[in-house]
């Protein structure tokens, strides 16, 4: 089975990206799965059911979200009814969604795709440990083949959650901090993992935001209304390869140029 990844779409760009690209690249990787990262595909901040449904119906299988879940207020009711768009499991109990998602194949083999937050510099109201194992037991009810997106901003917070999983999960995908990481690999226990899949989105800019913006709000401390910007759009995410026995055989990392509109 072959496991596409999109990492973390960015605002209308990251959005128009996935339309344009990702029914080709499905066909082309002969990708079975396509889990997505939506978080910020709403203005870089957050996601609107809009959105959700113009990224699914350009072949993703399910979404996953992050620490930007709430910025929508009408994200809530719209994930207390979807099963394809999930939100980090160890987010409040008390709040609509949950943590783990069962897709299928378009020849019906199941996929279980788990969303975690990091604890670090994030501080949700649970620690991703202390629901990790319940979510990975439940998945293993309904199929071998489970996707971790674990969405942290320390690389060593990742590194850690890959290695504790290694061998009860197919992959361990981390995203949040929109710079594609040089370490996709497959661990000795037969998960593959890379610590950032990186960004789908506007690549000349400081990770999505208008440079100057970014770099004005850093020298000054002033805070500032950030933009997202427009140029160098790329689609960036991971291929995993694995057996029925969910084991993954190959991680790689997957990186594709969106052609400006005269070169289109």
């Amino acid at each position: 089975m072959r496991i596409l990844f999109v990492a973390d779409v960015n605002g209308t760009p990251g959005v128009r990206a996935v339309e344009r690209l990702l029914p080709d690249l499905r066909e082309e990787l002969r990708a079975d799965f396509c889990a997505l990262n939506g978080e910020n595909a709403t203005d870089g901040l957050g996601i609107t059911p809009q959105a959700a449904e113009r990224l699914l119906a350009s072949g993703a299988d399910v979404i996953t979200l992050g620490n930007h879940t709430w910025r929508r207020k009408e994200i809530g009711p719209y994930l207390a009814e979807t099963d394809r768009v999930i939100r980090p499991g160890n987010l409040s109990q008390h709040t609509p969604g949950r943590g783990l998602a069962i897709g299928e194949t378009r020849a019906g083999a199941k996929v279980a795709v788990i969303n975690l937050l990091g604890q670090l510099f994030l501080s949700p109201p649970a620690g991703p440990w202390e629901v990790v194992d319940d979510l990975v037991a439940e998945a293993r009810q309904s199929t071998p083949v489970i996707v971790v997106d674990f969405h942290g901003e320390a690389t060593s917070e990742k590194v850690a959650m890959a290695a504790y999983l290694d061998g009860k999960v197919t992959a361990v995908l981390g995203t949040h901090t929109h710079v594609q990481t040089n370490d996709a690999r497959v661990l000795p226990g037969g998960t593959a993992a890379i610590t950032d899949a990186g960004m789908t989105g506007p690549h000349d800019s400081v990770i999505g935001v208008v440079t100057e913006l970014a770099v004005e709000q850093m020298r000054t401390g002033v805070p500032i209304r950030f933009r997202t910007a427009k140029g160098g759009v790329r689609l960036e995410g991971a291929l995993v390869e694995c057996g029925e026995d969910g084991r993954a055989t190959s991680c790689e990392p997957v990186r594709v140029g969106l052609p400006p509109p005269e070169a289109a």
